[in-house]
């Protein structure tokens, strides 16, 4: 009988096991270099985006500072002015959040919904000082007759959910009437898909533009000879190496209309004095410095994409007779579309968010949702709305990758 094969032992351990040992020490340093840019990305990324999906439902504020009223409006049948408990309540309530420094907080909160709610309040704060008792009832109602009105106290209920939908209705402009029913907004307080609509246009306008301006530089980069593509790439990213905003100032020196581009018009005699175009504070203006503000991010993906063209198999193509305008549509064409598609996705990502050049060179015609967002998140606080609008917009640009993976597949888009 054969014996049976002895495992090789170095230092008393089977080989075997040592290998096993080894591969698992490389296996956790390897996981220990990932770990900081894992940590990263959840720190700055997945969180963020979590907290913001969170904000967009979540409406704590009457509940935690009102609670009592909360509670008693949830018995109210919405058709009449609730009882004289309920007023009573809603008296020791305000006037306990006054005292604790948050009546501030509910009459913002009321606002949004409620048209003069804040003033109602505020008002309400000086004349609560003068009522010692009952009836509640009554006394509110003389200290302002708004609280004698049934589309308030169905307002105040309304706004008082723990979870809403009702921040993802108004970014849609819609809302929920006394009866809980979902609505179209007034005419006058329809803007917001406007602005989505708006901003989907300019993104996909930009994006357009700096393809038709950026296909031939970057197909003339990748094919004259080093000297002259280098001195072109280092033009190309300039804008890289200038800050923004001296970017987006010097467009509004260059567009406005005693500017630079209008007085050349005028000298040159395209235009006359008093025919000076309005480039500035408009739509026009927004597209203009947009695209060449978002220019390099187009130009370098197709460029990347289209320096691992072979040339020889242009000038092959030639020699066999093909002449310029077939080759470029048979050979290289088809090539360089996954640059075209990394570079139309990029430069579309970017333009759904950008809100400082809308801000300084678009004027009131030229914003984008994004600046509504930033508004909303630093002047009316209203950071439920911003979150919902946020929101959509992560789900526009997830839909856009769904259907570019459908359509193209995302594993065709190359950087290089």
């Amino acid at each position: 009988m054969a014996q049976a094969t002895q495992p090789i032992m170095i230092d008393g351990v089977p080989l075997k096991e040592q290998l096993a040992r080894a591969e698992r020490r490389k296996k956790y340093i390897a996981f220990g270099m990932v770990l900081p840019l894992l940590l990263f990305i959840i720190i700055t990324f997945v969180i963020p985006i979590v907290s913001m999906l969170f904000r967009s439902v979540d409406n704590p504020r009457m509940v935690t500072i009102v609670p009592n009223l909360v509670a008693a409006l949830d018995d109210w049948d919405g058709v009449d002015l609730p009882s004289e408990q309920v007023f009573e309540i809603a008296f020791h309530d305000l006037r306990a959040a006054l005292k604790a420094g948050h009546l501030g907080k509910v009459a913002t909160h009321l606002n949004y919904s409620l048209p003069g709610g804040r003033s109602l309040i505020l008002k309400s704060k000086r004349k609560f000082k003068k009522i010692k008792s009952g009836p509640y009832r009554e006394a509110m109602i003389k200290s302002d007759k708004r609280w004698g009105d049934v589309h308030t106290w169905a307002v105040i209920k309304k706004v008082s959910d723990r979870y809403t939908a009702r921040y993802f209705l108004n970014a849609i402009d819609r809302d929920y009437d006394d009866s809980g029913n979902v609505i179209l907004k007034p005419e006058d307080y329809q803007i917001y898909v406007t602005l989505f609509m708006r901003t989907l246009w300019i993104s996909l306008a930009v994006t357009l533009m700096t393809l038709l301006i950026g296909y031939p530089i970057a197909y003339l980069i990748s094919t004259t000879p080093p000297k002259i593509s280098n001195l072109l790439i280092i033009m190309v990213l300039l804008p890289f190496w200038t800050s923004l905003l001296v970017r987006t100032t010097s467009w509004i020196v260059l567009l406005q209309t005693q500017g630079v581009i209008n007085d050349l018009m005028v000298w040159v005699g395209i235009i006359s004095e008093q025919g000076r175009i309005q480039m500035i504070f408009n739509m026009k203006g927004t597209l203009i410095a947009m695209t060449q503000i978002l220019l390099p991010f187009m130009v370098l993906p197709m460029y990347s994409v289209m320096k691992t063209i072979p040339l020889s198999e242009i000038r092959a193509s030639q020699s066999l007779g093909a002449n310029p305008f077939i080759t470029f549509y048979r050979i290289f064409w088809p090539r360089s579309i996954p640059g075209i598609g990394a570079g139309g996705l990029l430069v579309f990502v970017l333009s759904v968010g950008y809100y400082i050049t809308p801000a300084l060179v678009g004027g009131a015609k030229g914003q984008m949702i994004s600046n509504q967002i930033a508004f909303h998140m630093k002047s009316s606080l209203n950071w439920g709305l911003a979150a919902a609008m946020g929101s959509i917009l992560l789900v526009a640009v997830l839909i856009l990758f769904w259907f570019y993976d459908k359509v193209v597949g995302i594993d065709k888009m190359k950087l290089g």
